[in-house]
């Protein structure tokens, strides 16, 4: 897998996904559950990867020198 997230789309994810994750514990109702897809871009920033932007040909990180 190469890296494909940048520093800055990766803390924008972190942000969203735990937004997203407080729904869990903030929330009563059944729409709670829906804070569970915050996990989807926690991971994907913990991995630098994101699979959507490998198919769209995307990439936001900074291109590395040999």
């Amino acid at each position: 897998m190469e890296k494909n997230v940048g520093s800055l789309d990766r803390g924008v994810r972190i942000i969203v996904g735990l937004a997203l994750l407080s729904l869990v514990f903030l929330r009563q109702d059944s729409s709670r559950w829906f804070g569970l897809i915050g996990v989807l871009p926690l991971l994907t920033a913990s991995l630098s990867w994101c699979p959507l932007y490998t198919v769209l040909g995307v990439k936001t990180c900074s291109v590395e020198k040999k």
